[in-house]
C-alpha cells in the first residue's frame, strides 16, 4: 500500500508523550485506522485511502472517533494546491463523534462524551482535537446533524451576523443559493426579515432555494444576473451580496451591489476572484471583505457564542439541514468530484 512509504511521525508530530497521563481511555482503541490524505497537491487521484496509525491526544486534547466527517469545498483547495497544506496531510476540516480517550489536562471533557468539532484530519476514523474547538452535542442533536451543519452553519451564520449585519428590509444576493451554505444563508436571511435573491444552475436547485427562503431566483444559465438584479430592485442593486463562487461570479457581484453597499467574498467554487484594483470600489463607495471562518471564531468565547447560536436556531427548527448524500470513507474521491461538479444541493457527509 502506499502508505508503507511514509513514517508514521510524518502525520503526527506532538511533542514527546513520555510525561504524559492518560486519564481515561476505551479499551477498545486500535492502533491503526483507515483514513484519505494526501501526499502531493493535485486532482482527486491524489487522494489515497489508506492504514495510518491512531493519533495520541496531547495534554489538552480528546480524542473523538469519529460518525461522520463533512466534506467542503475547503477540502478540495487544499487537495488542488489552492490552500497550501503541509504533506503529507489528512483532509477534512470538521466532524462529530464521541470521545474516546482525554489527555491529562481536560476537564471538561470525559470518554462518552458526544461532540462535534473543527480542525484538521477529519476524513480519518479517529481524530486529535483542540478542547477549544470541539462542543458537546445534545441529546436532540444526532451526530449527523452536527456534523452537517457546524462548519458550513458556522460560516453562513457569522456571513450574517458579523461580515456584514443583516437588517430587516435589507435586499441581498445568495449566490449558490442550493448549496450547503447557500440554503442554510436563505433560511437565516428569511429569519432575519430579508428579502432574498438567490442565484441557481437549474429548476431542480431552483424549487429547493425556494423551499429555503429564497424569494427571488435567477436561473444563472438562462438569465442575465445583472439584468434580473436591476429589475428586481428598480435599478438601485442589493444592500449586501454573498459570493462562494469566485471567479465567475465577481463582475456581476460588483455590478448589483447598491452604492454603499458590501460585497463580501467567502468562496472559489469557479476559481480564485483574479487580482484586481481597489479603485473599482471607489464609484458606488463599495466595501469589499473576504471572509473565512476561523478568524470569526479565534477565541473560546467566540466559538461558545457563535456555536450556541447555531444550536440554538437548529433546536427551535428556524433552520434545516438538507442533506446530499453520504459517502463510505474510501469514496471521498467521488464526494470531491461531486462537490466541485456544483451539481449537487446542501451538505454531503463522509460516514464512518
Amino acid at each position: 500500500m502506499l502508505l508503507r512509504s511514509i513514517t508514521p511521525t510524518f502525520f503526527f508530530t506532538a511533542r514527546s508523550t513520555r510525561s504524559l497521563l492518560i486519564l481515561r481511555s476505551m479499551s477498545s482503541i486500535p492502533s491503526t485506522m483507515k483514513s484519505v490524505f494526501i501526499k502531493e497537491h493535485g486532482g482527486v487521484e491524489k487522494l489515497i485511502y489508506d492504514d495510518i496509525p491512531v493519533p495520541k491526544v496531547s495534554e489538552d486534547s480528546i480524542l473523538v472517533k469519529n460518525h461522520f466527517a463533512g466534506i467542503n469545498f475547503i477540502d478540495t483547495y487544499q487537495r488542488s494546491g489552492l490552500y497550501q497544506v503541509p504533506l503529507p496531510h489528512i483532509l477534512g476540516k470538521e466532524g462529530a463523534g464521541e470521545v474516546v480517550q482525554v489527555g491529562s489536562g481536560v476537564k471538561d471533557y470525559k470518554v462518552g462524551d458526544r461532540v462535534v468539532y473543527l480542525g484538521d484530519s477529519t476524513y480519518a476514523e479517529y481524530t486529535n482535537v483542540s478542547t477549544s474547538m470541539a462542543q458537546k452535542l445534545t441529546d436532540d442533536v444526532s451526530f449527523e446533524e452536527a456534523a452537517a451543519v457546524s462548519l458550513q452553519g458556522l460560516t453562513a451564520l457569522t456571513l450574517v451576523r458579523v461580515a456584514y449585519q443583516v437588517q430587516k428590509g435589507d435586499i441581498v444576493l445568495v449566490h449558490a443559493a442550493a448549496g450547503g451554505v447557500g440554503l442554510l444563508l436563505c433560511q437565516m436571511l428569511r429569519h432575519l426579515g430579508a428579502t432574498v435573491i438567490g442565484t441557481v444552475s437549474t429548476e431542480e436547485k431552483a424549487k429547493l432555494a425556494r423551499e429555503n427562503g429564497a424569494d427571488h431566483i435567477i436561473i444563472y444559465t438562462k438569465e442575465d444576473v445583472v439584468e434580473r438584479v436591476n429589475a428586481l430592485t428598480d435599478g438601485q442593486g442589493c444592500h449586501v451580496v454573498f459570493d462562494s463562487v469566485g471567479k465567475d461570479t465577481w463582475e456581476a457581484s460588483l455590478a448589483v451591489t447598491r452604492r454603499l453597499g458590501s460585497l463580501i467574498s467567502f468562496g472559489n467554487a469557479s476559481g480564485p476572484v483574479p487580482p484586481i484594483s481597489v479603485l473599482c470600489l471607489m464609484p458606488k463607495n463599495l466595501r469589499l471583505m473576504r471572509t473565512q471562518l476561523f478568524p470569526f471564531i479565534a477565541t473560546k468565547e467566540e466559538a461558545n457564542k457563535w456555536w450556541g447560536e447555531l444550536m440554538d436556531l437548529l433546536s427551535k427548527k428556524i433552520i434545516k439541514i438538507h442533506i446530499h448524500k453520504h459517502y463510505d470513507l474510501k469514496d471521498a474521491h467521488q464526494a470531491h468530484t461531486d462537490i466541485q461538479s456544483r451539481k449537487t444541493t446542501g451538505k454531503l457527509l463522509l460516514k464512518m
